[in-house]
């Protein structure tokens, strides 16, 4: 098996931490002992090793006063000028990677996907495997103008989240509301590139006009049932049923706080397990009467380490263990293989030209 994981945030963490996502997680923390309270998860040795053969891979800023202080490039923006020129820094690094390592690739089409599968193939040499990246823009703002996407879209971004916080294109988190005009236009550009449009994040109101206004493929890269975090960060399980009838798939998000109403930061890392990461996944099944809309968008790095995720995972390189976990717990091999890439795949499959 596979694992494609949904949401990584690769480029936010080089620029605002210097982790170059080539080097492996022991050099993470070795660089930054002492710097961060938390402990780097993310590296791509680490992930090649736990068989992460593909990852959305995160355009994101926040707008000024938003976020937490890094001690590298600032990632916030004031203007849709300096989203966009931020943003942009980030794209180029997403190519540097790709264009300096033979063992990443940006997919952008469907045959770039089939070619990193290739080498994830059994009878594949160990030392040929690729891991794939599939640029997902988080919170629209970068995005100028509605036209602009066309830009974006030659760039590679092949999926978009209209929100974060509030943007100009919709309501997001902490931000009640729904599609701005500006935003209803971007969707109907967004329809005409068949980019997959990423609902996490979006406000409630935002979410549901987005499903009914929306003619492409849906996902919500990295988002939780409301039931275990109950805020306007997560889906509510009418959310959840209108975006599985969507053929949507939602991808559980492994930080503890948002798999526990009572977990909070400085708590034990033992008092979250994997147990509840089954228990999360297992709720979007019997929510939506099957394993075909749910798959893992871990967020890992996205603002917390390996404190703040469940006692059994200490990097990227254990996300296989939520396979094994829901073996366990009596799902099977075709519901875990669709659980860990197989949902996300076929999201892929509809949507890259």
């Amino acid at each position: 098996m596979i694992v494609l994981d949904a949401h990584q945030d690769i480029a936010y963490n080089a620029l605002g931490y210097g982790r170059d996502y080539r080097r492996s997680v022991v050099e993470h923390r070795t660089r930054e002992q002492g710097q961060f309270n938390d402990i780097a998860t993310l590296g791509l040795p680490d992930a090649l090793l736990g068989r992460v053969a593909l990852a959305f891979a995160t355009l994101f800023v926040a707008p000024a006063g938003r976020l937490w202080q890094v001690p590298g490039e600032d990632m916030t923006y004031r203007s849709a000028a300096e989203a966009y020129q931020k943003a942009l820094r980030q794209m180029d690094y997403y190519q540097r990677l790709a264009d300096e390592d033979a063992r990443l690739r940006l997919v952008r089409t469907t045959a770039d996907l089939e070619a990193v599968l290739a080498t994830w193939a059994p009878e594949a040499p160990l030392s040929g495997r690729q891991q794939g990246l599939v640029l997902l823009m988080e919170g629209a703002d970068p995005i100028v103008e509605p036209k602009q996407f066309e830009a974006w879209y030659e760039r590679g971004v092949r999926i978009v989240g209209t929100a974060w916080g509030a943007t100009r294109y919709s309501g997001g988190t902490g931000a009640p509301g729904g599609l701005s005009r500006e935003g209803r236009h971007l969707l109907e550009v967004l329809a005409g590139y068949r980019a997959l449009l990423d609902v996490s994040h979006m406000a409630e109101q935002a979410f549901f006009e987005a499903l009914d206004l929306y003619e492409g493929q849906l996902i919500a890269s990295h988002s939780n049932p409301r039931k275990f975090c109950p805020t306007d960060r997560h889906l509510s399980d009418d959310m959840i049923r209108r975006l599985a009838g969507r053929d949507g798939v939602l991808g559980v998000v492994l930080y503890n706080r948002f798999l526990s109403p009572t977990w909070q930061a400085g708590d034990a890392k033992s008092a979250i397990t994997l147990a509840t990461v089954v228990d999360v996944i297992d709720h979007v099944c019997q929510v939506t009467g099957s394993a075909a809309h749910v798959g893992i968008g871990s967020d890992l790095d996205g603002g917390f380490g390996r404190q703040s995720i469940p006692l059994e995972l200490d990097s990227v390189m254990d996300l296989l263990h939520i396979g094994t976990a829901l073996a366990a717990r009596g799902y099977s091999a075709d519901d875990v293989a669709a659980v860990l890439s197989g949902n996300f795949l076929r999201k892929l499959r509809q949507a890259l030209p």
